[in-house]
């Protein structure tokens, strides 16, 4: 089965890459906004807080790599679970 719903490139874009990469041609533009940002310190991304307090993602390739689609849709259900405690 094929499977290009998982990937998508977007060299024309004006902020591509929104990371410095070596491989812009397997670059996934996919989730352009990271939807695991707001698992905080639960995204299993490589990120940072900043001395304010801000999450500094700049360093993670998590959401851009090509086999990474399965392991994000999987933590939608933790992102559901945080919008509910919110609530």
């Amino acid at each position: 089965m094929n499977q290009n719903y998982k990937f998508f490139n977007h060299q024309d874009c004006e902020y591509f890459p929104c990371h410095k990469t070596n491989d812009p041609d397997n670059f996934n533009c996919l989730f352009c906004y990271c939807p695991l940002y707001a698992l905080k310190d639960k995204c299993g991304g490589n990120f940072r807080y900043t001395d304010n307090g801000i999450k500094d993602c700049s360093n993670c390739f998590l959401p851009h790599r090509r086999d990474n689609y399965d392991y994000i849709i999987r933590k939608f259900q933790d992102i559901i679970n945080i919008t509910k405690k919110e609530d």
